[in-house]
């Protein structure tokens, strides 16, 4: 979608749960691709299938979860790697940030010591050296008084100044990708602005690509230069940002968009998606989001619509697109 050779490379990556039930598809047939220094939202509502594409492309799915495909990073095969090397790109080439600080960082150990020992294990520093680098890039991620904030333990912290030690562990070796997984969770209107802020300062400063992660299209606007609209594990919509906000072909980007609350317009209640995702045990045979969209017809229910480019350089899997509808 942006490099001839991107940084990132995903073909048809499948992630399947076996479960008491029966085998629970929550990823079908992704592909993406994220250039150097590129900024992608993935979004969709909760069960889409947003985070088991990241688990699956560094190896952190569950013990009932496989993954098929293509993962290529810097032109080499990552996808199902042994731990021994994936432990190397996960560290050197990629990081993640998850979405709850607090359950990442362990409560017994004084940040300092937990950011040390990542540059003392993957970059070789020694432990004077590791602290004035952690202190360095908690400076970096605007923590004020940095260097003495690396002898406090996590539940010191504010949510918004946890998430903040996280991101700066997830650059300390300097990651050519980063993958942040609902940043903004559970943080107040003003910190998630920061947070943003801070990304974007992120990529400005170290040339790092990222991959934001979100059910809320509300953050994803001024943050990324692509988004691609997941739901049910599959790709409904994908391209520039401002243009699938400015005109959303897909009638469940238009939903989505419909349900951000907005100032400019006056509403008497907030906008919702009737009915309920779907269930990833028992996909119908048609598009995923039929049963719920205003605009199905009959071959909507019948058969899965390919994903196939439109306006130059976007994507997009309907058999009912509503370019002429506003949000």
């Amino acid at each position: 979608m942006t490099d001839a050779k991107p940084l990132l490379r995903v073909r048809d990556l499948k992630v399947t749960f076996d479960t008491p039930d029966g085998a629970l598809g929550a990823v079908n047939g992704i592909s993406l691709d994220v250039g150097a220094g590129d900024t992608l939202a993935v979004v969709g509502e909760s069960g889409s299938g947003k985070t088991q594409l990241a688990f699956a492309m560094l190896g952190l799915l569950a013990k009932n979860g496989r993954a098929e495909g293509s993962v290529m990073l810097d032109g080499s095969e990552i996808l199902n790697l042994p731990d021994s090397k994936l432990n190397k790109v996960r560290a050197q080439r990629v990081s993640m940030i998850f979405q709850d600080p607090m359950t990442s960082l362990n409560p017994y150990l004084r940040v300092g010591t937990q950011m040390a020992e990542v540059l003392q294990l993957h970059r070789g520093m020694s432990r004077r050296e590791a602290m004035k680098e952690s202190a360095a890039m908690l400076d970096a991620v605007r923590i004020p008084d940095a260097a003495s904030r690396l002898a406090m333990y996590p539940h010191e912290f504010s949510g918004g100044m946890r998430q903040r030690i996280m991101i700066a562990m997830s650059l300390l070796c300097r990651p050519a990708l980063l993958i942040a997984d609902e940043p903004t969770t559970a943080l107040d209107v003003t910190v998630q602005a920061q947070i943003m802020e801070l990304l974007s300062e992120i990529r400005a400063e170290f040339g790092t690509a990222i991959i934001l992660i979100t059910h809320d299209l509300g953050i994803v606007a001024g943050a990324c230069e692509r988004t691609m609209v997941m739901y049910g594990g599959r790709v409904m919509e994908a391209g520039p940002t401002e243009k699938l906000f400015e005109a959303p072909s897909h009638p469940y980007t238009l939903g989505l968009l419909a349900a951000v609350p907005r100032l400019d317009v006056a509403q008497d209640e907030l906008r919702t998606i009737p009915g309920d995702p779907p269930d990833l045990l028992s996909l119908p045979p048609g598009c995923p989001f039929a049963p719920r969209c205003p605009l199905a017809h009959p071959p909507c229910r019948e058969t899965m619509p390919p994903l196939v480019p439109f306006d130059g350089d976007r994507v997009r899997a309907c058999h009912a697109p509503t370019e002429e509808v506003k949000p």
